[in-house]
């Protein structure tokens, strides 16, 4: 149990300032509520396994690469951020309600690829991975680091759709955008 408690506590306060919390956020501002949050759920139990499965070899990476790595990631996804949300249709769709109207499955599968993918060498899967070797305990272990993340996909989405009832999605597409250009700095910068 203590396994488990540690690997929630840690996972959660990691998490609530991350790319994932603002991913998940900005999901919820284009797709409807629940198959983002399918989608995310299901992203974080493949990672919270792979994290666990595999995550004493991931730490034997070096901490250059993983940070050039995800420094690329997050400048990638900030250009497509900054680039949507200055883009003219953009401003066109801050008139309506901002939500895609696509099929449940489509969300959920964008969703589960854009967190699958941000959760790659990030702090909870590099944490996840410590606090298994520490315990020895990779169910507890894992299914603590889940259920951290989907408190904090929750959270996301709750916030995300109270936003995209206020705030014109092409303004957060720009500030997640520029979130999402400092993150890439700072990974560029740990790197050198």
């Amino acid at each position: 149990m203590i396994a488990l408690l540690t690997a929630f506590a840690v996972v959660f306060v990691v998490e609530l300032p991350d790319k994932t919390m603002v991913a998940t956020l900005v999901l919820t501002t284009r797709y409807r509520a629940l198959p983002v949050f399918v989608g995310v759920v299901l992203a974080f139990a493949v990672q919270s396994l792979i994290a666990v499965a595999f995550g004493s070899v991931l730490t034997l990476l070096p901490d250059r690469l993983v940070s050039l790595v995800v420094g690329v990631l997050f400048g990638v996804g900030a250009f497509l951020l900054l680039r949507e949300g200055f883009s003219s249709d953009s401003a066109v769709d801050a008139s309506s309600s901002g939500v895609a109207s696509v099929p449940f499955w489509r969300a959920a599968l964008a969703s589960f690829g854009v967190l699958f993918a941000a959760e790659w060498g990030d702090a909870s899967q590099l944490a996840t991975a410590g606090i298994t070797a520490r315990y020895g305990t990779p169910v507890a272990v894992g299914v603590g680091a889940w259920l951290a993340l989907v408190a904090v996909a929750g959270l996301a989405v709750l916030v995300g759709r109270k936003l995209a009832d206020r705030l014109p999605t092409h303004w957060i597409q720009r500030v997640a955008g520029v979130v999402f250009a400092v993150f890439s700095a700072l990974a560029f910068w740990q790197a050198i």
